[in-house]
């Protein structure tokens, strides 16, 4: 699928016209009409707005959200849990999936962007155009993710992805799809569902009180 123009995702990071062109040059077209996004809950990283390991565990406040992102999606017909590997996406995703009984399918190429020697240098100013030493180039990653998505998209129906910021990043941009601020969160449960025309769309899941799921 193609969109009229290409996604716009919002925020001051460096680099992203660049990653939306790389995606879109080869969009995704997954077989299923719906299928469910989260990102990991918070990290003390995440807080300090520090690159970080793969090893990183969540916060309190993490562990939390990813409870409350459970709730909101016991409500929903998951039939797979296909997760990134790294210690903040694999426990989130094992909170989610014990509603549901599932067992995640956890895969490293589900990951987070490597940074090289960024892990552990300030965030802030995050530039995803960047080549950094010992890490992926954006071209590198941006194929890693395609790859990623698709197969986990392949999984029997509807599926659960549970991976990263970056991961959504490409994702909207391979599925022509505008991220703002309110699908961006930490454990934000999202649903992508193909609208008539084979246009996509992204909205954020809410609680039973009617709240966005995912806590500040």
């Amino acid at each position: 699928m193609t969109s009229a123009a290409p996604p716009q995702l919002t925020g001051h990071a460096r680099g992203l016209d660049q990653l939306i062109a790389l995606a879109a040059a080869q969009p995704l077209s997954p077989a299923t009409d719906h299928f469910y996004f989260l990102r990991h809950g918070q990290t003390p990283r995440n807080a300090l707005r520090i690159y970080q390991s793969y090893d990183e565990p969540l916060s309190p406040l993490g562990l939390e959200q990813a409870a409350l992102a459970a709730g909101v999606l016991a409500r929903e017909p998951i039939r797979t849990i296909v997760c990134s590997d790294a210690r903040r996406a694999f426990d989130t995703a094992h909170t989610v999936a014990a509603p549901h009984r599932l067992t995640p399918v956890a895969r490293e190429v589900l990951r987070e962007r490597h940074f090289g020697c960024l892990v552990g240098t300030s965030s802030i100013d995050i530039d995803w155009a960047c080549a950094p030493e010992g890490g992926e180039t954006l071209p590198q990653f941006v194929d890693r993710k395609r790859a990623a998505l698709d197969a986990a998209l392949r999984e029997p129906a509807p599926v659960l992805v549970v991976a990263h910021g970056g991961t959504l990043y490409v994702l909207a941009a391979l599925l022509g799809v505008p991220v703002d601020a309110a699908v961006l969160g930490n454990a934000q449960p999202l649903r992508f569902e193909r609208q008539d025309g084979g246009r996509w769309t992204v909205r954020a899941l809410r609680a039973a009180d009617g709240s966005v799921a995912a806590l500040a």
